[in-house]
């Protein structure tokens, strides 16, 4: 296949891209973050409780629930639909089939007032909050908690202030480690400088998500410019592929903006000083002490993970005071743990039998 047929078969995605950067340009200098529509899921679900910046949804199990609730915290950054996309690639409708009662923590887009937020909002306000309705609407003394990246983050916070509340936490593709060497995305973060961050949340309140996007580009530039495209034609006869594809593809341009205050946190604290596996990280006043963690860990890591590179979560279980605590390395990418078929066919079960023998 040459170039020039890949230019004939695909323009209109190149297109469409720019147009969503602008966009996402524009919506960095308004007040108000405008929420466009998700494409509609897999799985049916209600929202049961809302307050801070969290909707909190419920999908209900199949069939026999397992007792513990299980609370999916998702990233900052991206829209959650990823994570009921379509048929067969759909995590929700993987962990609701396997029986588990499944509570989402979806995160409502900062606005420019609500550039304050930090760490101390979103884990000791939104995320005990939501822990604390799934508790009151379920009965259950304590929440199973699985945390996707960023989230996973949160949730090692939460679970590290909020101990009392944690039966089982699952950390998937979770940054810990920020100094290890290689990693474009931490390199990156690494060179933003004190001006810079406060020039970024001077002019637009909140760090907007054409920056985010911009930088998870530039970690996986071929791939994001060209690599995609040529998997797009070579698939273009599957049934499915390229409703998949486009599906994929409003994800990507999904993007949020990050409330100002923790943008500079994760930025000098997490990424530049490398401050929690040191053991000096705060939040809300208080040092993360993670030897409080004591419920059982489950550490899943991509092995191919460009964005998370393995060596920056595999120490995590050195870290932790639990004596149930374990590393879970499958062979995928950062998105692939979620949406690809040898994921759901082989490694979620994995994890619901985890939970399930700790139920």
């Amino acid at each position: 296949m040459s170039m020039m047929s890949l230019m004939t078969e695909l323009p209109k995605y190149w297109m469409d891209g720019a147009v969503r950067a602008l966009d996402g340009q524009r919506r960095g200098l308004s007040d108000h973050y405008p929420l466009s529509e998700d494409p509609p899921g897999v799985t049916p679900y209600e929202i049961v409780h809302e307050s801070g910046k969290v909707k909190l949804r419920h999908y209900a199990a199949c069939g026999k629930a397992h007792r513990t609730p299980l609370v999916l915290v998702y990233a900052l950054i991206k829209r959650p639909f990823i994570l009921d996309i379509y048929p067969g690639r759909s995590l929700i409708a993987n962990l609701v089939r396997q029986g588990f009662d499944l509570y989402l923590v979806e995160w409502i887009p900062p606005s420019r007032a609500d550039s304050w937020r930090g760490f101390d909002a979103y884990v000791n306000q939104d995320i005990a909050n939501a822990v604390r309705a799934v508790q009151r609407l379920t009965g259950a003394p304590k929440v199973s908690i699985l945390g996707y990246c960023f989230g996973g983050l949160l949730s090692l916070l939460y679970a590290a202030l909020h101990a009392e509340n944690v039966k089982n936490l699952i950390t998937l593709t979770t940054p810990f480690d920020t100094a290890v060497e290689g990693n474009p995305l931490y390199n990156l973060e690494s060179r933003f400088t004190g001006q810079t961050i406060d020039l970024i949340t001077s002019v637009y309140g909140n760090c907007p998500a054409w920056i985010i996007r911009g930088l998870f580009t530039a970690t996986a530039i071929v791939h994001h410019t060209v690599d995609k495209y040529v998997a797009l034609y070579r698939n273009r006869e599957k049934e499915d592929y390229v409703e998949f594809f486009d599906l994929f593809e409003q994800w990507m341009a999904g993007d949020v903006p990050l409330a100002g205050r923790i943008f500079r946190e994760i930025t000098r604290d997490f990424f530049q000083q490398n401050l929690l596996i040191k053991g000096e990280f705060h939040v809300g006043g208080e040092r993360i002490a993670l030897e409080n963690i004591d419920c059982p860990l489950l550490n899943a890591i991509g092995e191919s993970d460009d964005v998370v590179f393995p060596a920056s979560s595999l120490p995590l279980i050195d870290h932790v005071g639990s004596a149930d605590k374990r590393n879970l390395p499958f062979p995928s990418g950062h998105i692939g743990m979620v949406v690809s078929g040898a994921a759901h066919k082989h490694f979620w079960p994995q994890v619901g039998a985890w939970l399930g023998e700790r139920d």
